[in-house]
């Protein structure tokens, strides 16, 4: 494996793979925090360049963390089909981003390579695409995932209802429930983060959820995002939950730092299965987001990017219903700007669909990041061209409890009218029936949330 070149005069030459992924990175400033990003522009397409050159077996047979070492490692090479893997293995990089972008290769033809690829070997072909060839190549893969109802499917674009309340008030979370279906929201989950993570408040605020939607007979999934071990709790002791959530990371380590293992989530899987009120047959619900390992000081030397890779590596044994990065919310330590946040967003969501994930978005930032709304918008325009499986909304885009700016309500209807997308299926039957959507579009009722009175 050539791990040096010449450029402009000058040789550039890298100690190993994983000091070459990581100056290949686009500009990251979590990667410069950890002190791994490459020096100069220059070195960034040197990096680029010996990287489009390596084959695929070289970054098998080179693995950043041995999967003797960690259990990421492990299901990520044990999830890889061989067949596949051994019909592609002596591609270049480049040679697999041609594919990959070639008119000739469908969708269903890029889930099947994504079985013969690891999560760095898609990690590297990200590195050398630009922005456009991400939503190009991303938009071609179509993942479909179904708990009570099915998403995913060409065309649609899902969100997740996120009515955060600062004091877990329900009476003041059903009243953003509300409005948020009001305006057609809600169709991928509707999905809380409480702000007490007790036993009794998971239970008390899926029970809310859960009569709603059976009163109102809403074909959707409910999800209250505390800990896996606070819901699986929740859940044996009768709370009605649809599915289960937790974070993950891309390293053992980051995920006992939050709390978790493989077996963990294996367990919760299988008491979603038999406790839980989703239909199924995919019931777990994960959130990631680059820089998460370097916080818990547990990345190894590894760019933040290839481990976001792996989180979607790790998630895809898991068979989930959605995942989604939350692509802003860490802060400017990790990505500091805007043009960070639609980078890493594009590639978030393009690793994902590479490796057969139903992927989602929280478009988002905090106060103390260089972006603002006009930032996420565009990125929303993108994401919605690059077919992202579904969006976060919250009420004017204002998260009252965990205090980041993110996606409105209205701001997703308007994706869905300016790019001719629609929920799915399903939901937008409801939507018909309640009133809210007539012909395909938004009725003159709609953001008017005393619908949901009687």
């Amino acid at each position: 494996m050539r791990l040096s070149t010449k450029y402009l005069g000058i040789v550039y030459q890298f100690t190993s793979l994983k000091d070459l992924l990581a100056k290949a990175n686009e500009e990251k400033s979590g990667d410069r925090l950890a002190g791994i990003a490459a020096e100069t522009v220059q070195e960034r397409i040197a990096a680029k360049q010996v990287l489009s050159e390596i084959t695929l077996s070289d970054i098998r047979e080179n693995p950043l963390l041995s999967p003797e070492d960690d259990e990421v490692s492990r299901i990520i090479e044990g999830e890889l089909n061989i067949p596949v893997y051994n019909s592609i293995k002596n591609w270049s990089v480049s040679e697999l981003r041609e594919y990959i972008l070639s008119d000739s290769t469908s969708g269903e033809d890029l889930q099947r390579l994504g079985r013969g690829l690891n999560s760095e070997m898609i990690a590297a072909v990200a590195k050398i695409m630009s922005n456009l060839d991400l939503v190009h190549a991303a938009n071609k893969i179509e993942i479909l995932s179904k708990c009570n109802i099915t998403i995913g499917q060409k065309g649609v674009l899902a969100s997740r209802l996120q009515p955060n309340h600062p004091t877990d008030n329900v009476e003041g979370m059903i009243a953003s429930l509300k409005e948020g279906l009001s305006y057609g929201i809600g169709d991928a989950v509707i999905g809380i983060n409480p702000v007490d993570d007790s036993v009794e408040s998971v239970k008390r605020l899926l029970h809310a959820t859960y009569d709603f939607i059976q009163d109102w007979q809403i074909p959707t999934q409910n999800c209250v995002l505390a800990h896996v071990t606070a819901q699986m709790k929740a859940i044996k002791q009768g709370a009605p939950a649809d599915m289960i959530f937790q974070s993950i990371a891309g390293t053992e380590a980051a995920n006992r730092s939050f709390g978790i293992s493989a077996s963990l989530l294996e367990e919760a899987n299988e008491m979603a299965k038999s406790y839980g009120t989703g239909t199924g047959p995919q019931r777990l619900y994960f959130e990631t987001g680059q820089g998460s390992e370097l916080s818990a000081e547990a990345h190894f030397g590894i760019d933040q990017m290839t481990l976001e890779s792996r989180n979607y590596g790790f998630a895809r044994y898991y068979d989930p219903y959605i995942v989604n990065t939350v692509v802003g919310f860490i802060g400017p330590e990790y990505l500091y700007n805007n043009k960070q946040v639609i980078r890493a967003g594009l590639e978030d969501h393009f690793m994902g669909k590479m490796h057969g994930i139903p992927m989602g978005v929280d478009i988002c930032y905090t106060n103390h990041i260089k972006a603002d709304q006009n930032d996420i918008e565009d990125l929303g325009v993108l994401l919605t061209a690059a077919g992202v499986n579904f969006i976060i909304a919250t009420p004017m885009g204002d998260d009252c409890m965990l205090n980041y700016q993110s996606m409105s309500y209205h701001d997703v209807a308007t994706l869905r009218q300016t790019m001719n997308r629609r929920p799915a299926p399903a939901f937008e039957k409801w939507l018909e029936k309640m009133g809210i959507y007539e012909n395909g579009k938004l009725s003159k009722i709609a953001g008017d949330p005393t619908i949901f009175t009687r």
